[in-house]
């Protein structure tokens, strides 16, 4: 069972991933050539398969996750300059998209709504 919130979701966490590689790859490294944080998309790969598939539990961790990303989308959309920030406001909108998303998705998922729903 697909909702939008589900659509949102998958999304947003495929753009996040797209941006934090070619950020960190190509667009605006801390050092030339590239740098280590570019890492920082492995937490969010083995959410992928769960949240394209639709797992309530997927959604529910990715929810606390996500806010790492945001945070850090925070902090450097304030202290960074030029393109740097403009992709730090990027890394900002899209976390607090997967963050509706997951939640959204969680809630109208959540059992109690599903049986009642099968009433």
């Amino acid at each position: 069972m697909s909702t939008g919130f589900g659509k949102l979701a998958s999304f947003s966490l495929i753009a996040l991933i797209a941006l934090c590689l070619a950020w960190e790859l190509w667009l605006a490294p801390l050092r030339p050539g590239g740098s280590m944080l570019m890492l920082k998309v492995l937490p969010l790969l083995p959410a992928l398969r769960g949240i394209l598939h639709g797992r309530r539990y997927t959604y529910q961790w990715m929810s606390l996750l996500v806010l790492l990303y945001l945070a850090e989308g925070l902090v450097r959309s304030l202290s960074d300059q030029g393109a740097s920030r403009w992709l730090a406001m990027a890394e900002t909108a899209l976390a607090t998209l997967l963050f509706a998303g997951c939640l959204g998705h969680a809630r109208s998922t959540a059992p109690s709504r599903v049986l009642k729903a099968g009433d």
